[in-house]
């Protein structure tokens, strides 16, 4: 197991805003939900958890998750007026607050809808210091922390699937600092989160983008 401790577990990042996990940690679960789905949003229902539906507005938790969703920075002085930017460009979304599902921790799930109309869930939580998980995309559990470059791949589970990538990835000289695969089921659609050491060439990317019933997004890491 590799360590995840760093100086932000304890001085915190550089935002805006009072509140390193309502803020910062809002703002970055949004930023990795914006860019698993890797598709323009146009609407978004974001369904608030915890104390995140009670700071919703006091702590400017729902400036922070529309600032992420459109890319911004937790540091980003342009994260107060975020949602004057998402009127401007088009993006509507609405903040659901989820009473029937009780939550201890700083949840939030975003229900996104492209231009296309494709559709994504991404589940997280701001675990502190702005620091975060991501817990589920769609209806598979997983767990990505983003703070490594990581590989996601969308894949079919069947045998070789995990070697091949793997492979792929040792024949150019990445080294992988962890992986798990997640599934929903037996010879369905699974997860592999690969995390790298180092930043990947668009080319080896492509190679496992290339593979049977296999899709794939690179998140560099987020702090």
């Amino acid at each position: 197991m590799h360590n995840s401790f760093s100086v932000f577990d304890i001085v915190g990042p550089i935002l805006i805003g009072p509140s390193s996990s309502h803020t910062a940690g809002a703002c970055r679960l949004a930023s990795a939900a914006r860019a698993i789905f890797n598709k323009p949003i146009c609407d978004v229902s974001i369904y608030v958890y915890g104390s995140f539906s009670q700071t919703l507005f006091g702590h400017g938790t729902n400036k922070a998750l529309v600032g992420g969703l459109l890319g911004l920075a937790p540091d980003d002085q342009r994260l107060t007026g975020s949602l004057n930017i998402a009127e401007k460009v088009n993006l509507s979304y609405r903040f659901i607050m989820d009473e029937t599902t009780f939550s201890t921790e700083n949840k939030v799930r975003f229900e996104m809808v492209s231009s296309d109309e494709s559709k994504m869930s991404v589940t997280g939580v701001s675990i502190g210091g702005g620091s975060i998980v991501i817990s589920k995309i769609d209806e598979i559990s997983l767990r990505i922390s983003l703070k490594y470059d990581t590989i996601i791949v969308d894949h079919l589970d069947k045998p070789g699937a995990i070697l091949a990538v793997s492979g792929i990835l040792a024949d150019s000289g990445v080294n992988i600092a962890s992986m798990n695969v997640y599934r929903k089921a037996k010879n369905d659609r699974a997860y592999m989160i690969i995390e790298i050491d180092q930043a990947v060439d668009s080319e080896i990317l492509a190679d496992i983008n290339d593979m049977e019933d296999t899709s794939m997004i690179y998140l560099p890491k987020l702090y």
